[in-house]
């Protein structure tokens, strides 16, 4: 059986992450509860849309300086792990809490948007 150059790339970005996660989770690690937005408009003053990986950090850790960062995210329950962009902050969300696109969340839930909701940790890179 022949294996193509993407797949085994895929493979091995696959078994990277999923090594990479747990000592990602001991830097600046927080966790709380994840949930879903409709992107738009956000705090940090540009427009996504639902595709886009990124994020509205509840406000008590809200930074405005952090906007356009880079944060890692993981979901323990599907063993997946993203890295998407700080673009808005959530005053509805408790400390620890993210606000996702659809993107990210279905991502991460394997598209699992019945649920609603699920635990989480994540940190800045």
């Amino acid at each position: 059986m022949f294996f193509g150059k993407s797949t085994i790339v895929a493979a091995f970005a696959a078994l990277t992450f999923a090594t990479a996660a747990p000592s990602l989770e001991k830097k600046d690690q927080n966790s709380g509860t994840a949930t879903y937005y409709a992107a738009g408009l956000g705090a940090c003053g540009w427009t996504n849309s639902g595709s886009d990986y990124v994020v509205a950090v509840n406000s008590a850790q809200y930074d405005g300086s952090k906007c356009g960062n880079k944060i890692w995210v993981w979901n323990p329950a599907t063993s997946t792990i993203a890295f998407p962009t700080v673009a808005d902050e959530c005053p509805s969300c408790n400390s620890g809490d993210l606000d996702m696109s659809e993107g990210l969340f279905g991502h991460l839930t394997n598209n699992n948007f019945d649920q609603g909701v699920f635990e989480m940790s994540w940190g800045y890179l």
